[in-house]
This record gives C-alpha cells, structure tokens and sequence, in this order.
C-alpha cells in the first residue's frame, strides 16, 4: 500500500527533528516555514520546499503543524494562503502545536465546513525527546482518524494517548504544563535549600531524583542549573506562553490554580532579567535574588 504524502509547517527547535524523523522513514513530505533558511536545510535531509501552507497542502494528505501560538495556528490552516485554501475533503491536519483547547475546537469546525478532519496532538518531552524521537504525544480527536495517523505519530514518539474528543489533547496538554511549572518550582527551591544550607549540590540531586520527589525536571535541569547551563530545551517565552493558556482556561473553569499562578509571576521576573529566550530552570536566577545566593556558577 501506497505511503501517505506528509505535509510539515513549522521547523523549530521540536519540528525540525520531528519532521526529519518522518523523512527517515520513507515518507514523501513537502514543507514550509516562516523562515527560509530551514526549509532549505530541509531539502538537504530529503523534504521537498514549499512556498506556502496553501502549497504543501495541495501536495499531501496529511499536514503537520507545530508553530508558537494560536494566532500562527490559525493563519497557517485559515489564512488566505493557509492549508485549508489547498486541501482536498478527506485529508488530516495533525495539530502539534500548544494552544487554547478552545481555539482548537473552533478551527476544527472549520475545517469540517471542507471535509477535513483536524486533530490536535501536542507533545512533550523537549528537544531531547524531538531528537530522540521518543515524545509524548496527547490526541484529541476521532479514534479512526488516530488509527490513520498513528504510523506517521510512532515515527517521532513512544507514547501516543487517545484522550478523546477534539480539544482533550490540548487539556491533557495543560495538565503536563501545571505539572512542569511546579515541578519546576520544586527544583529551584531545593537547589536554593540545599546550597544555603552548605550541602553539595550534586550530591543532593544523586540522592533526590532517585526518591519520592524526583521529577523530570530535577533529574534533567538540575545538572544543567548546578554546570550553569540555562540554554533552552525549552523556553521561558513558550512555558509563559502555555501558562497564560491553563491560566485563562482555568478562569473559564472556575477553577483557582495558585501554585501555577505563582510560576508564572515568577517567570515574569526572569522575562524582566533579560531571560525570554532562556531556558525555563532560568527560573534559578530569580531564586538566587530571592534567597541572596549563588547557585550557578558565575562566568569570568
């Protein structure tokens, strides 16, 4: 049976390793994005370019999108040029990104109005993960729809969860955001009370990632705050990004989130250092000004 042709909109620190991963496997994909220079990186790796979503959607049966914010979701898939301007009644858009589940909810009806199916699939697991190919990936959507997709999905991740209907993959989404912030929040406040208290900072995280109050975050950025490394795996733009997202859902809920609130107030102290575009275990350096600390080694 015949491959599926692939459509890839958006190459950026999760997407160029995602949509690599599908060229690996065989598939045909065709790719845009904003910037080009990386679709033009892609043709070295095999993609095929495209000189807009319009473009890519008229080359495949199912598109990929994975781009920063809501308003970009919508102007890749409704804009004048977008993929629904190119689609033919039956295609998948797959959307990877991280928006609003209601945003979703609505661009899915639109895109229903041209006999497209439009899932959202959003992920974690980071750059690593991406490189990896060993994501996290949440979908909300038709479960037959999924079964169509899966080939495509088990190329760029291990763990692929049916959460239900359009919209649940993006509240799932959510949900591993409050968890990422406070868990976040629990590493900086531990490295802050292990340091002020004099203890050896590698060896409190040698004995508490293997404990009952290991995360993801204290086993892979706490090495990086202890060596100073505060690049991005993932952002403090993109986490305030997600955290006004599960906020603003939250008030629709009526549902008061008080420690994810306090995360994001407190990342806003990093955007105001300087920190936007800075990993989210920057979150130290704020820390570090609460407390009166040094706890990242400080560069010459």
């Amino acid at each position: 049976m015949e491959k599926e042709r692939i459509g890839f909109i958006g190459l950026g620190i999760m997407g160029r390793s995602m949509a690599k991963h599908i060229v690996e496997a065989g598939y045909s994909v065709t790719v845009w994005n904003r910037t080009a220079s990386k679709v033009e990186e892609a043709t070295h790796w095999g993609a095929v370019a495209a000189n807009s979503p319009k473009e890519v959607a008229e080359q495949s049966d199912i598109m990929i999108t994975i781009v920063g914010d809501t308003p970009d979701v919508r102007e890749v898939i409704e804009g004048e040029q977008g993929l629904l301007a190119g689609a033919k009644s039956g295609s998948v858009i797959l959307d990877m990104s991280t928006i609003s589940p209601d945003a979703t909810r609505e661009i899915a009806e639109r895109a229903s109005q041209f006999g497209v199916e439009l899932m959202d699939a959003p992920v974690t697991g980071g750059d690593i993960g991406a490189q990896n190919a060993t994501l996290s990936i949440m979908v909300g959507g038709k479960a037959e729809v999924l079964e169509r997709v899966r080939p495509i999905l088990e190329t760029m991740g291990k763990s692929i969860i049916h959460c239900g209907p359009v919209g649940a993959g993006q509240t799932v989404k959510a949900c591993n955001q409050i968890l990422c912030g406070l868990n976040l929040l629990g590493m900086v406040e531990a490295l802050a009370f292990a340091k002020k208290a004099g203890v050896d900072l590698e060896k409190m995280l040698q004995v508490t990632t293997q404990g009952a109050g290991g995360s993801w975050a204290l086993a892979n950025y706490g090495p990086r705050v202890v060596k100073g490394d505060l690049d991005p795996g993932f952002s403090v733009k993109f986490q305030q990004k997600d955290l006004r997202i599960v906020l603003q859902e939250a008030e629709r809920l009526d549902l008061p989130l008080l420690g994810t609130a306090t995360v994001q107030q407190l990342l806003r102290s990093v955007q105001a250092l300087g920190g936007n575009e800075d990993g989210t275990q920057s979150l130290i350096r704020v820390m570090e000004q609460l407390g009166n600390i040094d706890i990242t080694p400080k560069k010459s």
